[in-house]
């Protein structure tokens, strides 16, 4: 379609400001953004929304213009909630760079001028995305005459032969395609959504292309409207983790370009959904900010028990019986600390505790999380036992919550982010909830005492040594470990003789000379040489429970 044809349309609300000799120019696509740069994410021939956030001063115009015309941007609307007004800089800067400009009234939201541009250039491309854009409110309904972004996907397979999936940041797969046949392997999933993520850490423009087991599939990040309309100092970092992806099982790069702007098309269909079921979430993150508010004021447990019988049937429908509850604690880090970690670890959370409970093969919302600083808290609730059972077995395994999704979390964190969390044991009343979360940030510093840059561990290891080794300074652990384990590790360098290995086996054996020599397929004779040499090296006794206990610390500290 033409920018002339968005001024001749008065349900847009559109005033030219500057440009009149430029309005033949197409519109290809739509984008609403407050980034100070968003050319990363154009890819021309799109008209630009944006609300002014990004703006301080007159400079900070010229420099916006001059970026998304070199992205080749055909035209700039800007909101006037912000400022009131349109700024006479911006006006300039436009007419500068012959940039036309317009101005949208108040009235008029910004997703109807992306649905009315969707629908047109759409219809003017052959009609291939025509039925999906006239089926968008669908998007936004539940119930039977619903479907979410499987709607959109199922019009892609039908009308354009496409097999294509949306996919989470951690590599579930939250929506397919009837006509994409069966699911898609968890390892194809996981896969390709490292790839994604490492691809948008590293700034490549999108869609990234990803052959996996012979079969090549296109990319294309899906974000948020809301998240879009971001201020102008948010980092890749903030969204990188949270953002979903669709998957289509074709090569992009054989694509004409109206193509490629058509699955553009498709993913802001698609963020509609999501922003749809983040703001379903708002109720859950509520009631969870206010149940860890009174646990961590110290509020008595009948005023804590209260809220957490609002909070069971909103998270556990039809619930009959109060259910038990766990805590989960969660924290990013990132390096040079500039970066607030928990709204990153609050997505994360959600995505990972998604229900990893539920028996059924569709996942619920469950859980409900709050997030302060760089730390996100999860209350996560589980059906009441029955009274010949004492639950001491229900509940989540911290290491069974990163099986799949360790890799793709990891290639998104990259390295210079880091992501640690603790789960608590199962409480059944309100007295128990201080506590655990307690044993949760227990169990979460734990995990952060390992290494990698994913980890977590749970309430069983806290009754162990373990739980002080998170608590010795690192020059001293360093020291520690240094001394005892140095020198076997240079002689294994030299020679080869796996004494490092060894220890560790006479170690987890208790050291019984049979079982390990059974173990390491050795005789015993050349086990007792190997120990001998680790006695002779460390100045140390293996007989001596003491010296047996400073290795098996080393050897967990290293």
């Amino acid at each position: 379609m033409r920018l002339r044809a968005l001024l001749d349309t008065d349900a847009l609300g559109l005033r030219l400001l500057g440009g009149e000799d430029e309005l033949d120019r197409t519109v290809r696509g739509v984008m609403t953004t407050d980034l100070s740069d968003p050319s990363r994410y154009l890819t021309g021939g799109e008209l630009v929304l944006t609300g002014l956030a990004w703006r301080r001063d007159a400079a900070d115009s010229e420099r916006f213009v001059r970026l998304v015309v070199a992205a080749g941007v055909v035209a700039l609307a800007s909101g006037t909630a912000e400022l009131g007004y349109v700024p006479d800089d911006l006006v300039e800067a436009c007419a500068r760079h012959r940039l036309p400009l317009f101005a949208v009234n108040e009235s008029v939201a910004f997703a109807t001028i992306t649905e009315h541009v969707v629908r047109q250039v759409s219809g003017e491309r052959a009609g291939d995305l025509a039925a999906v854009v006239d089926r968008h409110r669908r998007l936004m309904t539940s119930g039977p005459t619903g479907g979410g972004p499987d709607v959109v996907l199922d019009l892609l397979g039908s009308d354009l032969d496409l097999r294509a999936w949306v996919l989470s940041p951690a590599g579930r797969a939250v929506a397919g395609s009837s006509a994409a046949g069966p699911e898609l392997p968890a390892d194809v999933c996981a896969r390709l959504a490292g790839e994604h993520l490492a691809a948008t850490r590293t700034g490549r423009r999108a869609p990234h292309r990803v052959t996996v087991d012979g079969t090549t599939y296109s990319l294309f990040p899906i974000r948020s409207g809301a998240r879009g309309a971001a201020p102008a100092s948010r980092d890749v970092r903030e969204t990188v983790l949270s953002d979903w992806l669709l998957a289509v099982e074709a090569d992009a790069g054989d694509w004409p370009e109206e193509r490629l702007d058509l699955l553009q098309g498709v993913t802001q269909l698609i963020s509609v959904e999501r922003d749809r079921r983040d703001a379903a979430r708002t109720v859950r993150r509520r009631l969870a900010q206010e149940v860890l508010e009174l646990v961590q004021t110290g509020a008595a447990p009948a005023e804590i028990a209260a809220r957490l019988r609002v909070a069971a049937p909103v998270l556990l429908p039809g619930l009959g019986a109060a259910p038990h509850w766990q805590v989960v604690v969660a924290r990013v880090e990132w390096a040079g600390g500039d970066i607030e970690g928990g709204p990153v670890a609050q997505s994360l959370l959600e995505e990972i505790l998604v229900d990893p409970l539920s028996p059924g093969p569709e996942p619920s919302d469950r859980i409900a999380v709050a997030h302060t600083g760089d730390e996100a808290i999860a209350l996560v609730p589980l059906p009441a036992v029955s009274s010949e059972h004492d639950g001491s077995e229900q509940g989540l395994i911290a290491d069974s919550l990163l099986g799949s999704v360790r890799e793709p979390l990891a290639a998104g964190l990259a390295d210079d982010g880091r992501l640690t969390i603790g789960v608590s044991a199962a409480v059944h009343s309100a007295e128990g909830l201080r506590g655990a979360l307690e044993e949760a940030r227990h169990a979460r510093r734990v995990a952060a005492a390992r290494s990698g840059l994913v980890c977590a561990a749970g309430h069983q290891e806290l009754a162990s040594h373990v739980l002080l080794l998170p608590f010795v300074p690192d020059d001293v652990r360093r020291a520690f470990t240094a001394r005892l384990l140095d020198p076997l590790r240079d002689y294994d360098r030299k020679h080869r003789a796996e004494l490092i290995p060894t220890l560790e086996a006479f170690l987890d054996c208790d050291g019984s000379w049979t079982r390990c020599a059974s173990r390491l397929h050795l005789h015993v004779n050349t086990l007792r040489y190997r120990v001998g040499r680790i006695e002779q090296l460390t100045n140390r006794d293996l007989s001596r429970l003491e010296d047996k206990l400073d290795f098996f610390l080393a050897l967990r500290m290293s």
